[in-house]
């Protein structure tokens, strides 16, 4: 589950920056709304993926409440999903 975890989160991460960076500069700078949508519907399925399985996954570890919060912040900052597998996740699989 731990990897499964880490491989959603970096997913979620790239998807996020994929948002922001490509989608939403041809959204509202070249009037295309297709990528927008479906990169977006995407993210959206993993968003709710990454908080589930952070649940699972701070229950499981034993994570305090404060360890959690900063997990499921990180989810909506830019880099946070990255920042917060080298953390949280990557030394637990060592």
């Amino acid at each position: 589950m731990l990897r499964f975890f880490k491989i959603l989160s970096i997913l979620e991460g790239i998807l996020l920056l994929g948002l922001l960076v490509i989608t939403m500069p041809l959204k509202y700078y070249y009037d295309n709304p297709v990528p927008n949508q479906w990169l977006g519907m995407a993210h959206g399925i993993l968003f709710i993926a990454y908080v589930i399985l952070a649940f699972m996954v701070g229950r499981k570890l034993k994570w305090s409440v404060k360890s959690l919060l900063i997990v499921l912040v990180c989810s909506v900052i830019p880099f946070g999903t990255f920042w917060m597998d080298a953390k949280y996740i990557e030394p637990e699989l060592r």
